[in-house]
């Protein structure tokens, strides 16, 4: 479908527009909260897939590479609502600024959830940042690691355990 677009066959950027907007919009609803800004987002990412289509390396399925776009920019995009709003006197007034107790805190719980991550064991840890970090559905991931769907699975659940035994301190209501 990519080769398609790259080679700017007719119908090949409206096929793949068909075919991806609607689940880049829930993509990016679920990050922002509003359709009409998911929508926008889910746009300017089809826009810069037909803008790039020549110097885009597909490293991942394309499906994956769009959620993964539409992910960022999302994430992007509110980054950019925080700083606004923190830049607007009405929104200063009723807010203090993160003390640096709390940067502190934040910074730990990135190093921890790193750590954690980094600990996993190797399969484990390719299966969740495959599907994590990359977006990829445990069916891609079976097919990169060249394994069945039914041991991602079991790679996936061995991870999240692990996971929220290293990060219980950090959970609500865990110990620390």
């Amino acid at each position: 479908m990519f080769e398609n677009l790259r080679a700017e066959r007719p119908g090949a950027f409206e096929s793949i527009f068909r075919s991806y907007y609607a689940l880049l919009v829930v993509v990016a609803e679920q990050l922002l909260g509003t359709r009409s800004t998911a929508e926008d987002v889910a746009q300017e990412v089809m826009l810069e897939l037909w803008r790039r289509r020549d110097a885009i390396v597909l490293d991942t399925s394309l499906r994956a590479y769009l959620v993964r776009a539409a992910r960022n920019r999302a994430l992007n995009q509110l980054r950019h609502d925080r700083v606004s709003r923190r830049a607007d006197p009405e929104y200063m007034r009723g807010h203090s600024v993160p003390g640096a107790d709390r940067a502190l805190r934040e910074a730990e719980l990135e190093r921890a959830i790193r750590d954690a991550v980094r600990s996993l064991p190797d399969r484990a840890r390719e299966a969740f940042e495959l599907s994590r970090v990359q977006g990829l559905s445990y069916a891609e991931i079976a097919a990169v690691l060249g394994v069945s769907i039914k041991t991602v699975e079991a790679h996936m659940g061995k991870a999240l355990r692990i996971l929220r035994e290293r990060l219980a301190p950090w959970l609500p209501g865990g110990a620390q």
